[in-house]
């Protein structure tokens, strides 16, 4: 059990009959009543995101998460297939269930892969990840780099705005949490 007053981003707990990680939390003080803690946490099982409030000092399961070092291998139509890095066991992924995480990884990167037991919860992607342009609008004379920006398909068909200045076969660091770029590469 921990403590709701030691909640970090990131924490994995079981509420509920949930899994849910912990990806914002504020501790509240207010002049009259009790204090309580807001956060807002993420089903890792349907990745629906929810707003719930705990009293100050209340007590909560902290859930035995397991992230296993895995490559990513290939896409075989319904699932993604990622192979263990020490025992060389392939295990599927089904698409809906990191659909969205996978618009950032190529084949042959190595993830974290966050399991529960012998469930699978999803993947974990690293702060930043290295893309090439695969199709973007061209550049037009006198368009400025700080002057806006234009839409770019990534070569995972990830859609990104990008700063004019920006061309086809360009290699961009794109920002995983928001989905933004970074820099050229």
């Amino acid at each position: 059990m921990i403590s709701v007053n030691d909640f970090k981003t990131g924490l994995t707990i079981e509420v509920d009959g949930g899994l849910w990680r912990v990806v914002e939390f504020q501790h509240v003080k207010p002049g009259k009543g009790a204090a309580f803690v807001r956060s807002k946490l993420k089903n890792l099982r349907t990745g629906a995101v929810q707003e719930k409030t705990f009293r100050a000092g209340e007590k909560v399961a902290k859930a035995q998460i397991d992230n296993k070092k895995m490559q990513y291998l290939y896409d075989d139509g319904d699932n993604y297939v990622f192979m263990d890095m020490q025992s060389y066991e392939q295990i599927e992924m089904p698409k809906q269930q990191v659909a969205e995480e996978m618009l950032y990884v190529l084949e042959n990167t190595e993830l974290t892969v966050i399991m529960y037991g012998n469930e699978i919860l999803g993947v974990d992607l690293p702060n930043t990840v290295t893309l090439e342009v695969a199709e973007t609008d061209p550049n037009i004379k006198g368009d400025t780099s700080s002057g806006g920006s234009k839409p770019a398909v990534m070569e995972t068909g990830l859609t990104v705005n990008v700063p004019f200045f920006v061309n086809q076969g360009d290699k961009l660091i794109i920002n995983t949490q928001e989905g933004s770029y970074v820099s050229r590469a």
